[in-house]
């Protein structure tokens, strides 16, 4: 497994990070703990070092698990905060109080003094601006009793909040369908030396090359809501351009997929949104032994292919 350096915080993470939000029950339909247990060992057997979560998977069942199966001297933790699932309605709030609360039980669920990074959870920027949690933070930081803050954004314009406050680390949704946000940061990014974590690689399994134009959701499954009929089928049916990239070594969509991300250098970590063990195996392998993730040839030719399909870089 490679590594990568987290932005100026420096420390060194595995470029593929697994992601625990679908293994909580919350995403995609029920979850199973031995099966959950037994995909989060695997991670650690094939040498990912960051693990991302968030105090509300499971109502903290993930982060539970994640401080029993993993050694804090050779893993990375990421957890997110600010999401409150226990009022009616769900809200978020991120307030230096309510964050301070919230971290001193993440800290006890994962069983680590030191949490590597906190991110705020998805906010808009208007809250982030306003935030005080943000000064809490970054308190915390520079006392040493986490690793570094940032932010999850939903968002450029909250992208670009979170950079305005200085924050270590973003996370962003960041795939072949959905790249333009990233790719518009990309001087402000390099510029700050800002860790990037890259969520959605798959596009919520789309870029896995499985389904068919008439897909169907279980109950319970978020991608119920996520795309309309005509929607899911536009999709799929570009699927056909991104196929384009499989040659050689990169032998399927799932795997060209995963190189678009990796081949981004702004890109810290790549976080797996994994369901199974075989899932897990195979993206692992299929990383490749990049760079280079692609080949000169295919990389020259991908911004042409992609906008023959109408996919914006």
């Amino acid at each position: 497994m490679r590594t990568r350096r987290f932005g100026r915080v420096g420390f060194q993470v595995s470029e593929l990070a697994l992601g625990t939000w679908g293994l909580s029950g919350d995403a995609y339909g029920p979850a199973y703990e031995d099966d959950v247990g037994r995909i989060v060992e695997l991670g650690v057997e094939l040498g990912i070092t960051l693990f991302d979560t968030a105090d509300v998977y499971g109502d903290g069942a993930m982060e539970r698990l994640l401080g029993e199966k993993l050694d804090a001297k050779t893993t990375q933790v990421v957890t997110k905060l600010g999401t409150l699932r226990d009022e009616s309605p769900p809200a978020k709030r991120f307030d230096a109080e309510t964050i301070r609360v919230r971290l001193e039980a993440s800290r006890e669920r994962l069983r680590r003094e030191i949490i590597d990074v906190v991110l705020l959870h998805c906010p808009t920027a208007a809250a982030l601006r306003a935030s005080d949690g943000v000064d809490f933070l970054r308190e915390e930081a520079k006392s040493g009793r986490i690793g570094a803050w940032g932010v999850s954004c939903g968002t450029s314009e909250v992208v670009h909040a979170a950079l305005d406050r200085s924050a270590d680390v973003v996370m962003i949704a960041y795939n072949v369908f959905h790249a333009g946000d990233l790719h518009r940061l990309t001087d402000r990014l390099a510029s700050t030396d800002t860790a990037v974590l890259a969520r959605s690689v798959l596009s919520h399994g789309l870029l896995a090359g499985h389904w068919g134009p008439n897909k169907q959701f279980i109950e319970g499954d978020q991608r119920m809501g996520r795309w309309t009929a005509e929607g899911l089928r536009y999709r799929v049916a570009q699927l056909q351009a991104v196929r384009r990239l499989v040659a050689g070594e990169v032998i399927t969509l799932r795997a060209a997929a995963l190189r678009f991300v990796l081949s981004n250098n702004l890109v810290t970590s790549a976080v797996l949104g994994v369901r199974s063990t075989t899932q897990l195996r195979q993206l692992v392998r299929e990383a490749g032994e990049g760079p280079e993730y692609f080949d000169e040839e295919t990389l020259l030719r991908l911004p042409e292919v992609l906008a023959n399909a109408e996919i914006e870089l």
